[in-house]
């Protein structure tokens, strides 16, 4: 089951004035990730915009880490091994996601290679799944 759709009450000119949860009278289902939604609940709350961009960037600071990760297992600089057996298994458990990801977007992507949202597909550009990214795997 997918994230709940919300409704939101628009003026005269399409602006968004109010946001539900439920349906209510003439309110119109849009989708969470609305670009006019987003708007208007970054207006009311800015700090959210804020806390949005920094998953943004936490979340490319780790691939960052990965990739730095397997350049140095690669130039044998450290061991996989080297890691806590905890750092160990989030590191094979995230070369597993990645591994399937590509898989179904290989399954299901567009012409250009993607699933219709450049962010996704920029987001492994130049990963090889197989070897944990770009310049090889951890083992």
């Amino acid at each position: 089951m997918g994230r709940p759709m919300p409704y939101v009450q628009l003026d005269e000119n399409n602006h968004i004035v109010s946001v539900f949860a439920e349906p209510v009278d003439g309110a119109v289902e849009v989708s969470p990730d609305d670009p006019a939604l987003k708007e208007f609940i970054f207006r009311a709350h800015p700090e959210l915009e804020q806390r949005e961009k920094l998953e943004k960037s936490d979340l490319a600071l780790a691939r960052v880490m990965e990739d730095l990760i397997d350049v140095l297992i690669e130039k044998g600089v450290i061991m996989f091994t080297d890691f806590p057996e905890a750092a160990q298994k989030k590191l094979l458990e995230r070369r597993g996601f990645r591994k399937e990801f590509s898989y179904v977007q290989n399954l299901f992507g567009n012409e250009q290679g993607g699933l219709g949202d450049g962010a996704i597909t920029g987001a492994i550009d130049g990963a090889d799944p197989d070897k944990g990214g770009p310049s090889g795997g951890f083992l």
